[in-house]
């Protein structure tokens, strides 16, 4: 069983996911919290596997929250309005964002793939984010082979995590096992030094590797 916390200052929020997670069976909302502070407290307490964090919240935001959690993955909740406080928020720790308004299948999958140790990267707001990260302008452009040595079949590997796929999604892709998937990840990220998957795909952004 998946244990899930939600923070979100919107009763409505919080009773539609939890609904739609708990109709899964295989996932159970463990807390809920309308602000960051007493989220940091449920969190601390009932340490869940997944963290449904609201990137605004009162008293204290899903960022300043998300940096003081350890142990539990987090997932930024935001709308449409991205700023940079998505981007802080993933760089400080988070593993991935979601769309207030996403679908139920999609809210499922997210928490799903984050809590079995992938981040979750929605193809909707993916580019806009990292692009917003990166800064686009000026950045030097990746050449295989120049500064990271990374295979044909990890860059292949590499924009497939940047278009949202996960690591079942990719082995199907390619017609690899999931473990042979699981290897080319480990070995990009150690290639690349970044801590995980929504590093990587800055990285990926940010060098002209997908565009």
């Amino acid at each position: 069983m998946i244990r899930v916390v939600i923070c979100d200052d919107q009763p409505l929020i919080r009773s539609g996911f939890k609904m739609i997670l708990e109709s899964t069976g295989e996932i159970e909302v463990v807390g809920e919290a309308s602000d960051g502070y007493r989220g940091v407290e449920v969190i601390e307490r009932v340490n869940p596997d997944v963290v449904l964090m609201d990137i605004r919240m009162p008293n204290l935001d899903g960022l300043a929250a998300t940096k003081k959690i350890s142990g539990s993955k987090v997932i930024i909740l935001t709308t449409f309005s991205i700023d940079e406080y998505v981007v802080e928020a993933i760089r400080a720790g988070a593993s991935g964002f979601l769309l207030k308004d996403t679908t139920p299948e999609e809210l499922i999958r997210a928490v799903k793939m984050v809590a079995s140790g992938e981040a979750f990267l929605s193809p909707e707001v993916t580019r806009t984010v990292v692009e917003m990260a990166t800064g686009r302008v000026g950045s030097q452009r990746f050449e295989q082979g120049a500064k990271i040595d990374l295979s044909s079949r990890e860059v292949e590997v590499l924009k497939l995590i940047a278009s949202g796929m996960s690591n079942s999604e990719i082995a199907g892709e390619l017609f690899l096992s999931e473990a042979t998937v699981k290897s080319h990840v480990s070995h990009l990220l150690s290639k690349l030094e970044v801590r995980d998957r929504v590093q990587a795909v800055i990285f990926a952004y940010e060098n002209g590797l997908v565009g």
